[in-house]
């Protein structure tokens, strides 16, 4: 009704006071009342502010690109406080937007997979170039491996470092359930330092997978293939397993290793998808057991200038890769359960 009373209102000044402007109209009280009739002109403040969001939310998603525009002409160094600032962006876009608690226990990989891409410090692609394979070396001296590979982010295999190692006749599923003890840290990752990487398997913890059956582990019941990671938090379980492995010959003698190792075992048939770690170190991975294949990818904006590299790492072999800087996914071939123990060094 207030509705088409405007309209006709409208006509009216239209047709007949067609030559008074708003000023003379308002000075007519009779005018006056009619407007008062009149419904209130809805407010325009929420479009304001929907304009304003959406300026925010697409300045956030230039801000990445316009920094590596910068860093890649040389306006910007790639520091470390570069990659802080990114960081703090990246926790603060999570904590306020996402309504991510950083002070609870959520699975990392799962809850943040995608938007640390989105803030992820551009990467020189001078680090993959002239990368066109994986190298395969044995008895390479120290010098060899820090001048050419330690800290240059390019892919090497190390055919001879498992030489003095007893995990390959050691490791294995049932020696696992053994090792970690019922009231172990890492079997619900209980603290901070323990995770549990299920991929893309319906295993809540490293619990429910050491409640696998043998059969049921190694697939003779028909079952799907599976794949995992944890951290080794449990100190007592670190202690039991490092007696069969060592610190590989050919990394740095100044160089640490991190305090807590990286377990990988899944069957065959399955593996990790496509992502990047957020690591701030290179690390090493020591194929114990199986056969894995590598699938390596620069990251996007060294797509025209890089080369896309596939490997096979036997058992007895170590990888060494900056999986901060290459995108990376692995597949289990073979008949055998994988088995994959690494860590970062600096």
């Amino acid at each position: 009704m207030a509705k088409q009373a405007k309209i006709k209102f409208e006509e009216i000044v239209k047709w007949n006071f067609v030559s008074l402007t708003e000023e003379d109209l308002n000075q007519i009280p009779s005018y006056l009342e009619l407007k008062k009739c009149l419904p209130p002109k809805p407010s325009r403040h929420w479009l304001h502010c929907l304009y304003l969001i959406l300026f925010i939310l697409i300045a956030m998603a230039l801000l990445p690109i316009f920094v590596f525009v910068l860093v890649q002409n040389g306006y910007l160094p790639e520091n470390k406080v570069l990659q802080s600032i990114h960081k703090e962006m990246a926790r603060r876009f999570v904590e306020d937007f996402l309504k991510f608690e950083f002070n609870k226990e959520y699975c990392l990989l799962e809850s943040l997979e995608g938007v640390e891409d989105m803030f992820r410090p551009p990467i020189d692609c001078s680090i993959c170039q002239n990368v066109t394979e994986v190298e395969r070396l044995s008895e390479i001296s120290l010098s060899e491996f820090e001048e050419k590979y330690a800290y240059s982010s390019k892919p090497v295999i190390i055919t001879d470092a498992m030489r003095e190692w007893t995990a390959q006749e050691k490791f294995s599923f049932e020696y696992f359930k053994q090792v970690y003890h019922n009231d172990s840290p890492a079997l619900d990752s209980s603290s901070s330092e323990c995770q549990f990487f299920p991929y893309q398997t319906s295993f809540e913890s490293l619990r429910d997978v050491f409640s696998m059956n043998s059969d049921r582990a190694h697939l003779r019941d028909g079952s799907k293939p599976w794949y995992i990671g944890w951290s080794n938090c449990d100190s007592m379980a670190a202690n039991t397993l490092r007696q069969h492995y060592k610190r590989p010959y050919f990394l740095p003698s100044e160089s640490e290793s991190s305090r807590t190792d990286w377990i990988f075992m899944g069957a065959p048939g399955y593996g990790a998808p496509m992502h990047i770690d957020n690591v701030e170190f290179p690390s090493w991975q020591a194929q114990v057991k199986g056969i894995k294949r590598w699938y390596l990818e620069p990251p996007p904006e060294c797509y025209l200038q890089c080369h896309f590299l596939e490997v096979v790492v036997h058992p007895g072999e170590i990888i060494v890769l900056d999986t901060n800087r290459w995108f990376h996914q692995t597949f289990i071939e073979g008949t055998e359960l994988s088995i994959t123990i690494g860590s970062e060094y600096d």
